[in-house]
């Protein structure tokens, strides 16, 4: 199980961009407008350049009800808590598992989606339908929990 702590060092908003190559680096970057500078064209369109590759951007907003965070990983774990005793009531006890604490470094509204030469398409590109699979799963996780309050617990 995990639980998600705001982070002593949060940054507040930001925007993750998802790109379409492989960079072997993973977190911030302190890129100049010499080398990221994405700009609206008169038509609406958001398009960048990258290592000299024309990309266009999608933006993909968090849908209501819904929060976006940028996390890391910790060693940390929550203390376990020890549960009320009634001597009359003997309960079959769980095995607790352990809790693990992510830290929430920042977070975000929108994500932008990168494609080359054209725009990232709903039907083939594999961050935009995934994306729509996990939030299709999560509703379903939600309406079973809502129609079995029982599984609460």
């Amino acid at each position: 199980m995990l639980t998600i702590e705001k982070s002593k060092s949060h940054k507040g908003k930001c925007t993750p961009n998802v790109l379409p190559c492989r960079i072997n680096h993973n977190g911030p970057v302190d890129a100049s407008r010499r080398y990221w500078n994405p700009t609206k064209t008169p038509d609406g369109k958001t398009v960048a350049y990258f290592r000299g590759r024309k990309l266009h951007g999608k933006q993909m907003m968090v849908p209501k009800g819904y929060r976006g965070a940028v996390v890391s990983t910790t060693d940390r774990v929550l203390p376990k808590s020890k549960p009320a005793v009634d001597d009359d009531e003997v309960e079959e006890v769980e095995e607790e598992v352990d809790v693990k604490i992510m830290e929430e470094q920042s977070d975000f509204d929108h994500i932008m989606l990168w494609g080359h030469e054209a725009l990232p398409d709903d039907v083939t590109d594999p961050y935009v339908r995934g994306i729509e699979e996990w939030i299709a799963l999560s509703e379903q996780i939600h309406s079973i929990s809502d129609e079995n309050p029982e599984s609460k617990d």
